[in-house]
């Protein structure tokens, strides 16, 4: 139900933008919301975008740097990444599910895309 696509390998500072696809109901219905799993670590919350109003909220690591946006015509929701380091490489995932930061409360996940930054 959630086909990503953006990921790629990138130098400290730069910027990459992060594709999510879903179903018409699924980005209608559910909040869409980005996890990512750095190398050895355990799945972490990035932020998400609210379905019927569009409030977003970030970890705390990336606010400032990360922005959520929404093409609803096309049911796709956006990762846009600004000023990247090297900390930000993992595996970035796409969910839709509950207005939660936990990973548990989201029900369907994209197939994960890397993200590389090197310094």
């Amino acid at each position: 139900q959630l086909v990503e696509s953006g990921g790629g390998l990138v130098q400290a500072g730069g910027s990459l933008r992060l594709s999510c696809a879903a179903s018409e109901r699924t980005a209608s219905y559910y909040t869409m919301a980005w996890f990512r799993q750095p190398p050895g670590k355990d799945r972490e919350f990035v932020g998400f975008v609210h379905p019927s109003n569009g409030t977003t909220q970030f970890a705390d690591d990336v606010k400032g740097r990360f922005s959520i946006s929404r093409d609803n015509a096309k049911n796709t929701v956006f990762l846009q990444m600004n000023s990247l380091k090297p900390g930000d490489t993992a595996v970035y995932y796409c969910a839709a599910g509950a207005y939660s930061v936990r990973p548990n409360m989201y029900v369907y996940w994209g197939q994960g895309t890397q993200v590389t930054v090197s310094s």
